[in-house]
């Protein structure tokens, strides 16, 4: 495949609306991101890499971490994790509270804020909150073959300051006995976790295991078993973009994950992996341009789990 052609082709699709969408002002930390920033990288299984924009620009990776604890959390704790979230899409904004009490304190998937802060308990109840978060660096940095990667502790604290929701979310989720740690030290690790910042190089290179059955297919290392990463992707595909979860779906046709941070993953099965990045958010909190970026790159590859 002529990559470079591939790339010329969604850098020109995608040029006259960039700067669309909404940054994620609510996180005061991500409010001065300049709305106009895109990048994308291409990792294959071969470790060819291919890269266009600010691909190199390190951005807040956000509810993309989510991917990396429930794959952390599945190897740690194993199927036992889906005693205490679901499984099902949302149909609902990341942040809502209304489904947990209609479903008394379980999650509907580990993908919305809630199910996230319970797959994060999950491993702060075995690691506690600091060696979580170590533990969870050292597993993405050894993936993306780079040890620079770390915590943005702006981020962070911007995450916590403004994170009322999300400790009413936990705090009502441990009036169901679905909390077992301290509701802020549990918090503590969701929001760094929230606050890795990465390149799309790094993180198409970090997720590159799970379009390979969970084998990381240049360092040969198995990070969880084939079921498990059959059962992420399957997550990803239904899940990953809240209430734009379909719709993604529809136009793109590969499991994926968003972050508010404007940052996107995909995943293409035997392929490779796929990280984009534009800050600006449709009203699903998923970047505007970073989807008309994968929808184009799936109509030049062909890629897609339903062919």
């Amino acid at each position: 495949m002529d990559w470079e052609c591939v790339l010329q082709g969604i850098e020109a699709s995608v040029e006259p609306m960039r700067g669309q969408g909404k940054v994620a002002d609510y996180i005061p930390a991500l409010a001065a991101v300049d709305p106009r920033k895109f990048g994308l990288a291409v990792v294959l299984g071969d470790g060819t890499q291919s890269c266009l924009g600010d691909a190199d620009e390190l951005f807040s990776i956000q509810s993309i971490s989510k991917v990396f604890t429930l794959s952390m959390a599945l190897r740690v704790v194993g199927d036992t994790l889906w005693e205490r979230v679901g499984r099902e899409p949302s149909g609902s904004p990341f942040n809502s509270i209304v489904q947990l009490e209609h479903e008394r304190g379980i999650p509907r998937n580990p993908l919305i804020n809630a199910g996230a802060i319970v797959v994060t308990d999950h491993l702060v109840e075995r690691l506690g909150s600091s060696k979580t978060i170590a533990e969870l660096l050292d597993r993405i940095r050894r993936l993306a073959d780079d040890d620079s990667i770390k915590v943005d502790q702006a981020v962070a604290e911007s995450e916590s300051l403004a994170g009322e929701r999300n400790r009413a979310l936990a705090s009502f989720m441990k009036s169901y006995g679905n909390i077992k740690c301290p509701v802020e030290e549990t918090l503590a690790a969701y929001f760094c976790h929230c606050s890795i910042a990465m390149t799309c190089r790094q993180l198409a290179r970090a997720a590159l295991f799970l379009a390979f059955d969970g084998c990381d297919p240049i360092s040969g290392q198995q990070m969880v078993s084939s079921q498990a990463c059959r059962r992420i992707n399957a997550v990803m595909m239904s899940c990953g973009h809240y209430d734009n979860s379909g719709d993604f779906t529809y136009r793109i046709g590969l499991p994926g994950k968003s972050g508010v941070g404007g940052g996107i993953l995909v995943i293409a099965p035997r392929h490779g992996a796929v990280a984009v990045w534009s800050p600006g958010l449709n009203q699903a909190g998923t970047s505007a341009v970073g989807s008309l970026a994968l929808e184009a790159l799936v109509k030049a590859t062909g890629w897609s789990v339903f062919v």
